[in-house]
This record gives C-alpha cells, sequence and structure tokens, in this order.
C-alpha cells in the first residue's frame, strides 16, 4: 500500500457506516481524506477518526463531484445504493456496496476475500464490487476450507440464528426496550416496529419478505449468492431465524458431500483451522464452541460441534458463529478494498 486512499462513506451515522471507520482504524488503512455521508436527517452530525473529528455531509446527486474519492463504502439501504452509486463511480471512485442491490447483478462481482478474491479484477466493468449476505459471508467462510478439502459439495442445509442488530440500530433499541419493559411488567405495552412481532423471549421464523416458493427473501439471498460466490451451483436450502440477541450471528450447518466421501472430523477441523480468518472451537465435554457472546467484536468466523453425521459417512454437522455487523459487513467491505489496492498495486 504505497499511497493514501481518499474514502467515503455512506451511512457513516448507522450501524456498519460506524464499524467501518472502526475497522478502518484498527486496520491502518492507508486513509487519506475522509467524507461520511448520510441522510439530510444525520447531516451536521460528526464522526471521529483516527483522532480527527469529520462533519457528516448531506448525500447528494453532486457531493462526490471534485472530492477525488478512491473508494466509497455504501452502507446506507438498497434504495440508496440504486439511486447514488453511479454518482460516485462517475466521480471515479470504485463502490464497495453492502446492501442487497447489486449482488446478483452478472457484472458486479460478489466477493469473500477469503473465498473469491480473483472475482474482484472484474470490477472495472461496472465500478462496484458488491458485499454479500451476512449470513452468506460466514457461511461460505465454513464452507470453502470443506470444499476443497472434499473436492467438491453436494447439498448445504442451513438453520440461522441472527441477531437483532442485523435489522440495524432500530433492531437492537427495540429488543432492548422490550426487556426493559419485561422487568417493568410492561412487556405487553411494548411496541414492535422493527420486527414483525415481539422480540424478547421470542424467536421469530422470518427474516424479510416472504417469496412465491415457501422461503423469505433472506433465505434465498442464502441460496443465490453461495452459488455466485463458491463459482458453484451448490444446492443451499436455508431457514432464516430472527434471536434475541443483540450481536453475531449463528448457524447450524449439515453439509452433504458427494456419495463416495467419507468424512473424516479431524482433518475437516485442520482445514477449517488453516483456513483464513476462521477458527475451530471444538470441545463438547468441556463446553467449548462458539457463541455469539465469543465472536462478538472480531473479525474471525468460529466454528465449532463438528461431528459426523450418524446415519450417512458423507454428512457434516458444525455449527457457525461470527459478528454479522464486522465478518459480514463492514470488515469484509474493508478486507474487499484491501484486495482491491493489491490488484491495483500490481
Amino acid at each position: 500500500m504505497s499511497r493514501l486512499y481518499n474514502i467515503a462513506v455512506v451511512g457513516a451515522s448507522g450501524a456498519v457506516g460506524e464499524e467501518i471507520f472502526r475497522v478502518l482504524e484498527e486496520q491502518k488503512f492507508p486513509v487519506g481524506d475522509v467524507l461520511p455521508l448520510a441522510s439530510a436527517r444525520s447531516a451536521g452530525g460528526k464522526i471521529e477518526f483516527n483522532g480527527k473529528e469529520y462533519v457528516i455531509e448531506e448525500l447528494t446527486e453532486s457531493v462526490f463531484e471534485g472530492r477525488d474519492i478512491d473508494i466509497a463504502f455504501f452502507s446506507a439501504g438498497g434504495s440508496i445504493s440504486a439511486k447514488y452509486a453511479k454518482y460516485a463511480v462517475e466521480a471515479g471512485a470504485v463502490v464497495i456496496d453492502n446492501t442487497s442491490h447489486f449482488r446478483m447483478e452478472p457484472d458486479v462481482p460478489l466477493v469473500v476475500p477469503e473465498v473469491n478474491p480473483q472475482d474482484i479484477a472484474s470490477w472495472r466493468e461496472t465500478g462496484i464490487i458488491s458485499n454479500p449476505n451476512c449470513s452468506t459471508i460466514q457461511m461460505v467462510l465454513a464452507l470453502k476450507p470443506l470444499y476443497d478439502l472434499y473436492g467438491g459439495i453436494k447439498r448445504v442445509d442451513v438453520a440461522t440464528y441472527q441477531a437483532v442488530s442485523g435489522a440495524g440500530k432500530s433492531g437492537m433499541e427495540e429488543l432492548v426496550q422490550q426487556m426493559h419493559d419485561f422487568f417493568a411488567f410492561k412487556l405487553d405495552q411494548s411496541e414492535h416496529k422493527a420486527f414483525m412481532h415481539q422480540i424478547a423471549l421470542n424467536v421469530i421464523p422470518q427474516i424479510d419478505k416472504p417469496m412465491p416458493n415457501g422461503y423469505t427473501k433472506e433465505e434465498m439471498k442464502m441460496t443465490n449468492e453461495t452459488a455466485k460466490i463458491m463459482g458453484a451451483n451448490i444446492p443451499v436450502s436455508a431457514t432464516c431465524v430472527r434471536v434475541p440477541v443483540l450481536r453475531s450471528h449463528s448457524e447450524a450447518v449439515t453439509v452433504t458431500f458427494n456419495d463416495d466421501v467419507v468424512v473424516d472430523v479431524d482433518k475437516v477441523r485442520l482445514a477449517l483451522n488453516d483456513f483464513e480468518n476462521v477458527e475451530v472451537m471444538d470441545n463438547l465435554e468441556e463446553g467449548v464452541y462458539p457463541m455469539p457472546i465469543v465472536a462478538t467484536d472480531t473479525d474471525i468466523t468460529f466454528v465449532g460441534r463438528i461431528r459426523k453425521d450418524i446415519f450417512q459417512d458423507n454428512i457434516l454437522h458444525m455449527w457457525v458463529v461470527a459478528d454479522q455487523v464486522r465478518v459480514g459487513a463492514a470488515t469484509n467491505a474493508v478486507r474487499i478494498a484491501q484486495k482491491w489496492i493489491e490488484l491495483e498495486d500490481v
């Protein structure tokens, strides 16, 4: 990294935007100028980065003009990316988009840098690199070393246990308020706006809109995005559930390999532990396994409860946990930027 890069963050006042600044600072990313952007409502607020204070500006169609922005992180919702990303590209920036809007566009690379860094090279076609869904990111980080170990994957079944921060600050605030109301014996008076139902002391087996096939949009994201990232048409069937946890998603993942595979759990553990930014925590007798409180505020995808199916030798079960605000959004976006810089410096 031989020079400094001017950075814009769209959605600077949101949970992911704030985390992007944290990760950039922790990673000692070579940042030059900083342009924090948000809606008119948040404009005028301030963020702190690398010991300096920056005023949040309103996102407009012309805000990128003449600013010499190299990298623009978008984390303000799909409709915002749809409207404004092109203006950042036209002004000369590469856009790293954290929303779902561009993910399945054929000409837009969908990247988890540890899994498919080579796809970044096609960024010039649109000027945009897309960040996958948070649940997809942590799952493919665990799947990739196993795909390589056994020469393919026949099928994946996954049930997610997704934290309320996946719905942004409003989701976290709603859970905290409802728990406060519960201890004040007023839970029956609590409102629920971020979620369709009460989330405190409850689980909700629906994330995002229902689709005609009986799955939800979130579940289909995992199906479609996995195939694009892995470069292989792996059948993925997901059930996505919202749970009353503030931060970090958990997933129960069942992997079916080709019929001639006999799963070796020791080899699986080694393959996972040797993979970049993946760590095995797996000692059931000692109560050692990944949990949200372990993963939160880290950049690691943790895997535990690794076991071979008791009926079929080619089936593996595992438990995958990661901080979805970081691994599933901010950290992955910054890692994309780092790989992009390496590519540009070649």
